[in-house]
C-alpha cells in the first residue's frame, strides 16, 4: 500500500510540469482563396506596393477613407502613417509592415506603451490583402471569427464595404 501513495505524488508532480509556461500563439489561419478559387501566392512587395497596402490596411483598421492616412518613410519594411483622429481633431500615429498576405501594425501613440505593440498576437484582429491592378481589398477577421473586407480601387481612395 505503500507504493500507492508514491506514484499518486509522482503522477500529480509530473502533471504539474510546465503549467506556468506560456503557451505558444497558434498558428495562423491559411489565407483566403482568391477570386478563382486558387490560393494566392506571396511576393515581394515594392516600395510603391507596400506604400499602397499599408495605407489601404491602416485606413481599414482604423474606419478612416484611405485619403485621410497619410504615409511617412519607410525604413526596413516598416512604413510610419499618420491620420486624424476623428473624435478630438488630433494626429494618430501607427507603423505598418508587411508578411506574406498579413498586414501587421502597430500603434505608436497609447499612454501605455505597452499597448504600443505590433499587433500580431492571439486574440488580435488578424488582416490579410489582396491585391491585383485594379484594387487592393483588406480582409479583417476578428477574435470572434467575423470577418468583414473592405475594397479599395488603386486609383481611388473611396472604398467599397463587404461584411461577412
Amino acid at each position: 500500500m505503500r507504493v500507492s501513495p508514491f506514484i499518486l505524488l509522482a503522477a500529480l508532480t509530473l502533471t504539474a510540469c510546465g503549467q506556468g509556461e506560456k503557451a505558444d500563439a497558434p498558428p495562423a489561419a491559411p489565407p483566403p482563396p482568391a477570386k478563382d478559387g486558387s490560393a494566392p501566392a506571396p511576393v515581394a512587395l515594392t516600395e510603391a506596393r507596400l506604400r499602397q497596402v499599408c495605407r489601404a490596411g491602416v485606413a481599414a483598421i482604423h474606419g478612416q477613407p484611405m485619403e485621410a492616412v497619410t504615409l511617412g518613410a519607410v525604413r526596413e519594411g516598416i512604413v510610419d502613417a499618420t491620420w486624424r483622429a476623428p473624435v478630438d481633431g488630433g494626429t494618430r500615429r501607427a507603423q505598418c509592415r508587411v508578411d506574406g498576405d498579413m498586414i501587421i501594425w502597430k500603434p505608436q501613440d497609447r499612454p501605455d506603451e505597452a499597448q504600443n505593440r505590433w499587433m500580431n498576437e492571439a486574440g488580435d484582429p488578424l488582416v490579410r490583402y489582396t491585391a491585383d491592378a485594379e484594387e487592393i481589398a483588406i480582409t479583417t477577421t476578428l477574435p470572434n471569427g467575423t470577418t468583414s473586407t473592405e475594397i479599395y480601387p488603386i486609383g481611388d481612395a473611396a472604398p467599397a464595404s463587404v461584411v461577412g
